[in-house]
């Protein structure tokens, strides 16, 4: 992917990966994001839900939705997600950090009007969230389709940062007696909670089950 003056990281640059397999790698990981724009001459910055088909990221939403309705417009965005993994602590305040990778990326979204690829999108987000849960459930009809704006991202600029291992404190500072390293963090998934208007008989379908069990 071509580094611009918008994705370079300015910030700890050794940090920065602009390969098209690292950036899809860690937004394949996840399955929220975060998109900032101006909306009516102030910042915004939105959290959503979106999957990745190919070269493109989709959000989907009402149709009365701000995000969504402001977006079509042809605004500029900064879509962002970030995966933490750990806590770095160090011997000092001032080099306490964390373990992350994230990815940012500019654009214009764009209506999705073909009704073959908006079908298509929206069982991408679903299968960023829970892979197979698709194939279970009853699918959207033409009342919920309508009722419904799916929106396309580029992923054309974009760049990750990613950091890992443990602290790196001032050389002074090895020798204090304060415990140092990485406290690592991720997100889990707890036993499925029932609906309790659930009939009783049913069990937790194949999708979920491997979901909280990986």
């Amino acid at each position: 992917m071509q580094k611009t003056n918008r994705t370079k990281v300015k910030r700890i640059p050794v940090r920065g990966q602009y390969d098209i397999e690292s950036i899809y790698s860690i937004l394949d990981a996840h399955f929220l994001c975060h998109i900032g724009f101006i909306h009516e001459d102030y910042p915004v910055v939105i959290p959503t839900l979106y999957g990745r088909y190919g070269d493109r990221l989709y959000i989907h939403g009402a149709t009365t939705s701000r995000l969504l309705k402001s977006l079509q417009e042809g605004i500029e965005i900064s879509l962002s997600v970030t995966l933490v993994d750990g806590l770095v602590l160090a011997r000092s305040a001032f080099h306490h950090s964390m373990n992350y990778r994230s990815v940012v990326l500019f654009g214009v979204a764009q209506l999705v009007t073909d009704p073959e690829e908006k079908f298509k999108a929206l069982k991408a987000v679903s299968d960023q969230i829970i892979a197979g849960r698709w194939e279970e459930v009853r699918l959207p009809n033409e009342k919920e389709l309508k009722a419904t704006t799916v929106l396309s991202i580029p992923i054309h600029e974009a760049s990750a940062k990613v950091r890992t291992g443990p602290p790196v404190d001032d050389k002074p500072d090895y020798d204090l007696d304060v415990w140092a390293g990485v406290v690592p963090l991720k997100m889990t998934a707890d036993f499925p909670i029932p609906d309790p208007l659930l009939k009783e008989q049913i069990k937790v379908s194949k999708s979920i089950e491997k979901y909280y069990r990986q």
